[in-house]
């Protein structure tokens, strides 16, 4: 099983298990970006290309690729859900090269699009947090082992005053305390 090094090791698997549940996420919200830009394919490109590495194929340029298309279509996005929704697309296929290294910043390619996808509940709840809360504990539930084993190498998520970082954090935490 080939596994990459850094202050850790992550195997393929991991990677895949951890890609799969980004996609997920991303895969659920895709929508909304669509709703509004129906003509750009970037997002959507950028989830088959997780789905791809997810599903057997190795890590290639076609993913980091399709990451950045993304999130440059994340930046061109007309609304907050879109760019969010969006950027979920970009973290799905990022997720393939996941960074072994021991840094708070890495937990947002593991929860962020799942954080994002309750974000996205909320706005269009009119802005209403216990949907979003009720996203994140379905988030929670739809996590593995595998995916908690692995978020339980990295530091705590970052820190943020922000709505979409307290989700994150807020996912992250139950993460961890099931994983204890």
């Amino acid at each position: 099983m080939t596994t990459r090094s850094g202050d850790f090791e992550l195997t393929i698997e991991e990677l895949r298990a951890v890609a799969r549940y980004v996609a997920e996420s991303a895969q659920e919200v895709l929508p909304v970006f669509e709703a509004v830009s129906p003509d750009d394919p970037r997002p959507r490109a950028a989830i088959d290309a997780a789905w791809e590495f997810v599903n057997g194929a190795r890590r290639t340029e076609l993913q980091r690729v399709a990451s950045v298309d993304a999130h440059r279509a994340a930046k061109e996005a007309p609304t907050e859900a879109a760019r969010l929704a969006a950027r979920c697309a970009g973290d799905a296929a990022s997720a393939a090269y996941l960074h072994p290294i021991a840094k708070a910043h890495q937990v947002g390619h593991i929860l962020r699009a799942a954080a994002s996808a309750a974000r996205i509940a909320e706005l269009n709840a009119g802005d209403d947090h216990a949907v979003g809360n009720e996203l994140v504990a379905q988030a929670r539930q739809r996590a593995t082992p595998t995916l908690a084993d692995v978020l339980s190498r990295y530091p705590l998520a970052p820190a943020g005053k922000g709505r979409l970082a307290q989700l994150m954090s807020s996912l992250d935490a139950s993460l961890r305390a099931v994983s204890e």
